[in-house]
């Protein structure tokens, strides 16, 4: 990772849950979204929702090779 790319992600990491949520928003609406495209009020919501109860710890997290593994094992 570049060294510019480290500092600004040092950077958003100091700031508040909601300016937090706010920057993964629009990060991750450059990479799903097409030119022109945004994200619909439905997915923005839920991306909000989820960001809000991660920062008040209101979900569990869990490894993703876990879930994944979890997954395959009901599909056999």
């Amino acid at each position: 990772m570049s060294t510019t790319a480290e500092k600004i992600v040092a950077e958003a990491l100091t700031l508040p849950p909601q300016a937090r949520a706010f920057v993964a928003e629009r990060l991750i609406e450059s990479l799903d979204a097409g030119p022109g495209e945004a994200l619909s009020q439905a997915w923005r919501d839920e991306l909000l929702k989820r960001c809000r109860e991660m920062d008040e710890s209101t979900v569990e997290l869990r490894d993703a090779a876990d879930v994944f593994a979890e997954a395959y094992a009901a599909l056999t």
